[in-house]
């Protein structure tokens, strides 16, 4: 993995980490990523981005790509976990298909905490498509934060899943999958986003004892 995987990095350099890595469709300074970044960094939390090989390609030469096969983003994910270690002081995640990459190395690397910000439990469209097989037996406490809106991982997903005790749940109400509500719900997308920036902040801080 080359040394030069573009990051940003927001918060206090000796606080907590959280390595966060981006989605399937949006960039790492994404608003929606940098809202996130700038809350967790306000609460004492040392977040480092980054970028998967096919979004930093993106940046430079502005075409659009798919996502990485799943070893590249896999091994883009240990690479930044030796690189900001120990892997015993960081907490990995990210959104969507960046957090459900993460959950794929957390037990083997050993880290911290695993967040997940609105976990694709399966496919729009196509809940028979399940991503959670793994989630079962996974032994890194984690915090997942859901829309209950969210077509790709909702109250009905979730629940037909089988998740580890270690895996807790924070739901945004009328959220979608990135946690934003509709008007006539009363809640606002930066209410939705405090709340769940609120949760992963008490999360990195005790990811075994925190609840939601």
């Amino acid at each position: 993995m080359p040394n030069e995987t573009p990051t940003l990095m927001d918060g206090p350099p000796n606080g907590w980490r959280l390595l966060l890595a981006h989605g399937a469709g949006a960039p790492m300074d994404s608003d929606w990523m940098t809202d996130v970044a700038r809350g967790l960094a306000d609460g004492g939390v040392r977040v480092i981005r980054f970028e998967f090989p096919y979004m930093a390609a993106r940046r430079a030469d502005g075409r659009r790509r798919p996502p990485d096969r799943e070893a590249v983003l896999l091994d883009t994910w240990r690479h930044m976990i030796a690189a900001h270690g120990p892997a015993e002081r960081v907490v990995i995640g990210g959104k969507s298909m960046g957090g459900r990459m993460a959950s794929l190395v957390a037990d083997a690397e050993s880290t911290r905490g695993l967040l997940c910000l609105g976990y694709p439990f399966h496919p729009p469209g196509k809940p028979e498509r399940t991503r959670t097989a793994h989630l079962a037996a996974l032994r890194t406490p984690a915090l997942f934060c859901q829309g209950t809106r969210d077509p790709m991982g909702g109250p009905d997903a979730v629940a037909a899943a089988t998740l580890a005790p270690g895996i807790r749940l924070c739901w945004l109400e009328d959220g979608d999958h990135g946690f934003k509500p509709r008007k006539a719900s009363g809640r606002t997308h930066a209410q939705a986003i405090a709340e769940a920036v609120a949760a992963s902040l008490a999360f990195i801080r005790d990811p075994t004892g925190a609840r939601t």
